[in-house]
């Protein structure tokens, strides 16, 4: 009997249903998340490279032989005597590679000519300004770093290096983490001491309290701006939590007695390391009547006081004042700032109060209770209202570190519109991000007279001094000089600095009633800040480079005049 085979049913089989991909945004954020260290150790690379490149394309700048000086002075007689004003730190980093590979002072009695005697003499001017530079890199490092924690514990992994992208491609940060200044030092301490106290207000014990007294021994020796910039920072902090939280007077005491008593044990170990910080000298000074530790630091507060009832000459949207202005550094953050940037920074501040943070999720490789991001408002704000009353409104420098908390606010705006349902907000993140980042690439390696395009073609309307000439491109003048085979020029360096050894030709200063016959060079600083004041006070009609065209701008900040012999009107010259 032939065999019976069964037939295979022929239904069809439906497959189980697959899981839709998840949104590009929600991948994007994953990867970050997964990769979190080495991204953003990776863009701080990417920003150290952009900034070594720097080193050997601008001469010094106003301020940096006087910085190197004073800490080589610190370095190699172990005194601080040419001036006070300014704590020894960061001088002394900017000091420490030249010191280590040789150098050494001239015992001038000026600090600005003994730090241009240490850059030029030996003919290796390159050189040691690099390495002055270079020391500054650590606390560029600690600062991008710094941004990274506090990211991390406010918004989660994927945030933290949204927020060092942010930082790192801001072109005013570069400019001045590629100085010999102290600006960049300040901005990493107080970023490292802010972050050391919220640790310590959250877990008081011996390893937070000795944190927060080295970090705090370093902001103070860092630049005195901070003995202002954090107790304001902290005070509205403080403020908005007493107004959010509205605790009872028990409450309150229960919050602070532990940290009150674990803070008293700190106050000795900062005493005791900024006074290593000024060779543990022990004298007189004008501010205090009987001898007491560290007199240097007492009379460098005291002149950055006088400085301030002085005031300081400033330049801002074609007026000049001793004074300052109220709106300064909120006016400069509009236009220095990438566009970019202020995008995200608007998202951020909307968001603010409702914005749901990532820190403790599984994902997060910090899983500690995240910190409030109203944070990152605060301390900017507590800054920001020092700095308005301030009467020293020459650069956006003197507000650098806020950018920590800047780049912050913006990656929660970034973090918000990602979220965000519907592809317009997210697209809209994509855009700023590209556009900051894009803005940034194109400045290099321009970054201190970097304007965003809200600036229009002429930044110098605006203001002058360290954020747009502070003397950077002389030695790119010398340059340009020596192509057009110039005989000889007429220039006024706002800089102390060998012309000679940057490939000028003869030269000779500029006359303030018209240029002289041949080349002219003029500096905008020159131009905006000391022939405009010159010109308000003898009441006089426009300066000569008012009412004349330059032939080109040499670099960001030198206009250049070509006047014929028996001649009034300049005209192009061929070189170029």
């Amino acid at each position: 009997m032939p065999s019976v085979r069964s037939k295979k049913s022929k239904t069809p089989l439906v497959s189980a249903p697959q899981p839709a991909a998840p949104p590009l945004a929600d991948r994007v954020l994953d990867f970050l998340a997964k990769r979190a260290t080495i991204l953003a150790l990776a863009l701080i690379a990417l920003a150290t490279i952009r900034i070594v490149s720097t080193y050997t394309v601008f001469n010094h700048t106003s301020d940096e032989p006087a910085h190197i000086a004073c800490g080589m002075q610190w370095l190699e007689s172990h005194v601080y005597r040419y001036e006070p004003q300014h704590p020894p730190l960061t001088r002394v980093m900017v000091a420490l590679l030249p010191y280590l590979t040789g150098v050494r002072g001239n015992n001038r009695d000026e600090m600005t000519f003994e730090g241009d005697t240490i850059l030029y003499i030996g003919n290796q001017y390159d050189r040691r300004l690099a390495l002055s530079r270079a020391g500054n890199l650590p606390f560029f490092w600690l600062a991008c770093w710094m941004v990274f924690l506090w990211g991390r514990r406010i918004f989660g992994d994927a945030a933290a290096v949204i927020a060092v992208l942010i930082f790192s491609m801001t072109p005013t940060l570069l400019a001045h983490a590629g100085l010999s200044t102290t600006d960049i030092g300040v901005t990493a301490a107080m970023a490292a001491a802010l972050y050391a106290t919220v640790r310590f207000l959250e877990q008081p014990a011996l390893r937070t309290t000795i944190w927060l007294g080295v970090t705090l021994a370093i902001m103070i020796l860092a630049k005195f701006s901070a003995l202002v910039y954090y107790p304001a920072a902290l005070g509205v902090a403080a403020t908005w939590w007493l107004a959010s939280t509205r605790p009872g007077a028990n409450e309150i005491w229960r919050h602070l007695r532990k940290p009150i008593l674990w803070a008293a044990a700190a106050v000795p170990l900062v005493f005791f390391l900024v006074w290593a910080g000024y060779w543990f000298s022990f004298g007189k000074t004008p501010e205090v009547p009987f001898k007491v530790p560290f007199p240097e630091l007492f009379a460098g507060i005291g002149q950055v006081a006088k400085h301030n009832r002085e005031g300081h000459l400033g330049y801002l949207l074609g007026q000049l004042r001793m004074d300052g202005w109220w709106y300064f550094f909120p006016a400069l953050l509009a236009f220095k700032l990438p566009i970019g940037m202020l995008a995200l920074m608007a998202a951020g501040i909307f968001v603010v109060g409702r914005f749901k943070s990532d820190a403790n999720s599984p994902k997060s490789s910090s899983p500690a209770q995240p910190w409030p991001y109203w944070l990152t408002l605060a301390i900017p704000i507590g800054i920001m209202i020092v700095a308005m009353s301030s009467r020293i409104n020459i650069g956006l420098r003197h507000i650098l570190p806020m950018f920590p908390f800047l780049a912050l606010i913006a990656a929660g705006g970034a973090i918000y519109l990602l979220r965000k349902p519907g592809q317009l907000a997210q697209a809209g993140c994509g855009i700023a991000i590209l556009w900051m980042c894009a803005s940034s690439l194109a400045a290099h390696p321009d970054y201190i007279p970097y304007f965003n395009a809200f600036a229009g073609d002429n930044p110098e309307k605006i203001t002058v001094d360290s954020d747009l000439d502070w003397g950077q491109d002389i030695k790119r003048l010398g340059a340009r000089l020596k192509e057009l085979n110039a005989p000889s020029v007429t220039f006024t360096p706002t800089i102390v600095t060998s012309l000679q050894y940057h490939g000028f030709p003869a030269h000779q200063q500029s006359a303030y009633d018209g240029p002289d016959p041949g080349w002219n060079a003029v500096q905008i600083t020159e131009w905006k800040l000391y022939r405009m004041g010159l010109q308000l006070e003898h009441k006089s009609g426009p300066t000569w480079p008012d009412v004349m065209q330059p032939v080109e701008r040499v670099g960001k900040t030198i206009l250049l005049y070509y006047v014929p012999p028996q001649s009034a009107a300049p005209v192009v010259p061929t070189g170029r």
